[in-house]
């Protein structure tokens, strides 16, 4: 299956196409990795976790596999999560919700909001696991949601010495272990901040300006609760404006910068079929049915694709968004589609808005990866020096010497690790070429 592509090398860009036939792990979601691991285990409780973390040798926890890089893998034993009893605890005094770290986000919002509960966001894709979301600051959008990382509230892992390890927002470890890329141990339960159920309408205009999006970016990035910015970057304009508006606040905009409105259910990807994703057309839904792009019950990709992402603080966004158009006739061939996104800054020592509020250029490239390699560096060289941090679970070139300085917690982030791994079990190629772990 994966041997048709040419190898390229990890160390340099985070992709692997081997041979697969000889790997008892098997490979990623969308295929550019085959992991090296020689066994997937799957432990049904913390009791099991540590057994196998105590048993020695290297080990990483596994999420629902939708990381593009090694960052999950491990020359030992992979551990899925995907046993855990979900054992959801809602508790409504201190609006908060803890369960099993291998529950999928979709599937958690539908038991929240049966229960007349939410999540103040949602990523585009309901299919991917709550704790790998966490571990790699995956986000949703708008200019006043933190990444999901921040709902988090505490954590439980099993630490390399094989300790069951709890910490909330009130411990002084806790702003470096929820972003911590699994370097840490392996979760084995997640509690989040929750709030009363809310609904969502979702309105799509297409065509906007580019001059008109540079020049009100702010206006239009605060137009709605969530709001998403579709671009090939040829042309004079932005193909989609993605506004996602809560049903208890201001109405959206029925003008948007010449922006046409669209009628009709839409993909973000000319030609594509619009059925799998979430409602349009502004028709009012749950937040667990609007918040994300795609619907839990549909695939929303064949896996024909490579992702990238990189987290560029908003003070420069207008210079990120200038650059890349710069070199838009050599992006566009490469690609499917760039989303815009903001969030809000946090204080979680690994994530990509650590300390500043921030906006993410993510890139879904065709499945051509070579040629995505041979791109990144031009792409880095323009965005890297304006501060941007890319996407842990996502393609990227730079390594420790590029990566590390963007992180001013770094060397705390490293005594973290041999505080709570002494041993290095949970340590990886991923975690040396990109922190020198």
């Amino acid at each position: 299956m994966l041997s048709v592509y040419e190898p390229v090398q990890v160390q340099n860009g985070c992709m692997a196409y081997n041979d697969a036939e000889d790997r008892p792990a098997g490979t990623n979601w969308a295929d550019s990795h085959a992991y090296v691991a020689v066994a997937v285990e799957r432990p049904a409780d913390a009791s099991e976790v540590r057994e196998l973390v105590l048993r020695g040798g290297k080990v990483r926890a596994l999420g629902s596999r939708h990381s593009f890089t090694d960052i999950a893998d491990t020359t030992g034993h992979l551990l899925s999560l995907e046993r855990f009893e979900t054992d959801l605890v809602i508790d409504e005094d201190a609006r908060t919700a803890s369960f099993a770290p291998g529950l999928r986000y979709g599937d958690l919002a539908t038991e929240l909001n049966d229960r007349g509960w939410a999540m103040h966001n949602m990523a585009s894709l309901p299919h991917i696991s709550i704790a790998g979301t966490v571990m790699t600051g995956t986000h949703g959008s708008g200019d006043r949601n933190g990444t999901l990382a921040t709902e988090v509230s505490a954590l439980e892992f099993i630490d390399g010495t094989g300790e069951l390890v709890r910490l909330s927002r009130q411990d002084a470890d806790f702003n470096g272990a929820v972003v911590s890329l699994g370097a840490l141990g392996v979760v084995t339960r997640v509690t989040i901040d929750i709030e009363p159920t809310f609904d969502v309408r979702q309105d799509l205009f297409n065509n906007l300006p580019w001059d008109a999006a540079l020049e009100n970016f702010d206006a239009i990035t605060s137009s709605a609760y969530s709001v998403s910015l579709f671009t090939s970057w040829l042309g004079d304009s932005i193909e989609i404006a993605w506004l996602k508006s809560r049903t208890d606040a201001a109405a959206p905009p029925t003008e948007f910068y010449g922006a046409t409105y669209q009628s009709a259910q839409q993909h973000m990807l000319p030609g594509q079929p619009p059925s799998n994703t979430t409602t349009q057309l502004g028709v009012p839904g749950p937040w667990n049915d609007r918040l994300s792009h795609f619907k839990l019950g549909f695939t929303p990709s064949s896996g024909e694709e490579l992702q990238t992402e990189y987290l560029v603080p908003r003070a420069k966004i207008l210079d990120a968004l200038r650059s890349m158009r710069e070199i838009g006739e050599r992006i566009a061939p490469l690609l499917q589609i760039t989303e815009l996104r903001t969030m809000k800054a946090d204080d979680l020592w690994l994530s990509g808005a650590y300390g500043t509020d921030a906006v993410g250029i993510h890139f879904t490239w065709k499945k051509l990866p070579t040629e995505v390699n041979n791109l990144l560096p031009e792409i880095e060289a323009r965005l890297l020096p304006l501060g941007a941090r890319p996407h842990w679970g996502k393609v990227f070139r730079a390594g420790v010497d590029q990566v590390a300085p963007l992180y001013p917690r770094v060397d705390d982030f490293r005594a973290l690790v041999q505080k709570y791994d002494p041993n290095g079990l949970f340590r990886n190629d991923f975690l040396a070429r990109k922190l020198g772990l």
